[in-house]
């Protein structure tokens, strides 16, 4: 039977930098410079140059991970650590009083309380789940809420509390945690995080903010969808030493990187 961690008690061991339940495994990272595939659709056609593969953790079968693995690629599994899904497994799982408003633009998806310890164990389980499935890296979604209209009062210190304990929890179980999006923790959130997802920081002239990744020499990855021009996406890139591409909104294999 898994232990239950209170929020409390997770926030009072980062305030005293001791988030130690257990010892960390050691972590193997993407690294600057890395070819980076994303796919969540589709057939998996993954380029040569990618060393780094980017799936759904819960669809991606166990032998599809091994056999990335055993052709050179750094696999990465995507799951939503701050939004309900309904149709996930384990959605059954999640308290009521947990389930916030609907994430805008994404159907079956609701935004979750991440305060409740609840929240916090289900995800450890699942995190313990891409471990045994053979990830290496894991892409946690959703890691904004504070930001965002979630039906909860939710504050940056509960955000940093709950993005810092799933980073930690993913290290124990010899994950390299990815930090996506949630740009106005980024300072205080860099340590806890060997790489970045970003999406659409050109759009928005937001790839700035990444400056602290770059600086520590850990990869940004970022996802544009279109809404600018090529050249200007890959021009941007360069100015602040990150990895760009161009995809379609729904993550199928169309990629164009620069």
């Amino acid at each position: 039977m898994r232990a239950r961690v209170t929020m409390s008690l997770v926030t009072s061991m980062l305030a005293l930098g001791a988030w130690t339940a257990a010892p960390a495994q050691a972590v193997t990272t993407p690294r600057p410079g890395d070819g980076f595939h994303i796919q969540f659709v589709g057939t998996l056609a993954v380029p040569p140059s990618a060393r780094v593969v980017d799936v759904d953790g819960a669809d991606t079968p166990a032998e599809t991970i091994a056999a990335l693995r055993s052709g050179g690629h750094f696999v990465i599994c995507y799951m939503s650590a701050g939004s309900w899904e309904d149709w996930r497994d384990d959605a059954a799982a999640f308290p009521a009083e947990a389930l916030g408003k609907d994430l805008d633009g994404w159907e079956g998806e609701r935004w979750l309380d991440v305060r409740s310890p609840a929240v916090l164990d289900l995800m450890h389980a699942r995190i313990q789940t891409l471990a045994a499935k053979g990830c290496q890296g894991v892409e946690f979604d959703n890691v904004d809420g504070y930001q965002n209209q979630t039906g909860f009062p939710l504050t940056s210190t509960d955000q940093i509390a709950y993005d810092k304990a799933i980073a930690g929890l993913a290290r124990q179980a010899g994950l390299s945690p990815g930090l996506k999006n949630t740009l106005g923790l980024i300072p205080t959130l860099v340590k806890s995080y060997d790489w970045a997802l970003n999406e659409e920081c050109v759009t928005y002239s937001e790839c700035g903010a990444y400056r602290p990744f770059v600086k520590a020499k850990k990869p940004v990855f970022v996802l544009e969808y279109g809404e600018v021009p090529y050249a200007k996406v890959c021009s941007v890139a360069r100015k602040y030493g990150l990895s760009a591409q161009v995809k379609h909104l729904n993550l199928d294999a169309y990629a164009r990187r620069c």
